[in-house]
């Protein structure tokens, strides 16, 4: 009887949605989403209470938050060609998309850090400026920790550890760094647009 077809047989190397490693990622996702969900409801349900003086120092500027957004998503571009390449077996073009997934990504964080340095306020100025620095801070440390998965996962790449079948560690960061860019467009969304529209 083939082994492929032994119910019995353990699998030593499950790929997509029969792995552990997959569903793992999809917890710590829907983990870290709840996180993001309770700031934003707390910043929303404080923004309820101000009466019109949310943000106190007025709407944040675009200047630098704007263009960065845009990092950010096309980060989100080069991440899914990266893995669209691995899956046809094309090492090397992964290996560029995953380099400048990591320049884009390490932009917006130097960027961001640019924007905190002009800001008006600081984390300690009033309420606004607490959850404005530490939903937007959470953020920046979760892009910090993309960077280190696509930093692992590059350095894996050039030990050979992945070919056109074997890759699901890069379907794992793959997902962890859309969830990134997704959630920065939901605090671009409430804590950079809907003042500015307000």
């Amino acid at each position: 009887m083939s082994t492929m077809a032994d119910p019995y047989r353990l699998p030593v190397d499950p790929v997509g949605r029969f792995s552990p490693g997959w569903w793992a990622m999809v917890l710590v996702i829907a983990t870290e989403a709840m996180f993001f969900v309770y700031l934003l409801f707390g910043y929303l349900y404080l923004d309820s209470l101000a009466r019109g003086a949310w943000p106190p120092e007025g709407p944040p500027r675009l200047t630098l938050a704007a263009p960065n957004t845009v990092l950010l998503l096309a980060s989100s571009g080069t991440t899914w060609w990266a893995e669209r390449e691995i899956t046809r077996g094309a090492i090397g073009r992964f290996r560029i998309g995953l380099l400048v997934t990591f320049i884009l990504g390490a932009s917006f964080l130097g960027i961001q850090g640019l924007e905190y340095a002009r800001e008006r306020f600081t984390p300690s100025s009033h309420a606004y400026g607490s959850l404005f620095f530490t939903i937007t801070g959470f953020h920046a440390a979760h892009v910090a920790v993309g960077l280190l998965m696509l930093l692992v996962v590059q350095l894996r790449a050039a030990f050979g550890h992945f070919d056109a079948r074997r890759h699901l560690a890069v379907a794992n960061v793959t997902m962890y760094w859309h969830f990134v860019d997704a959630v920065w467009v939901v605090v671009f969304t409430t804590l950079y647009l809907l003042p500015n529209l307000g």
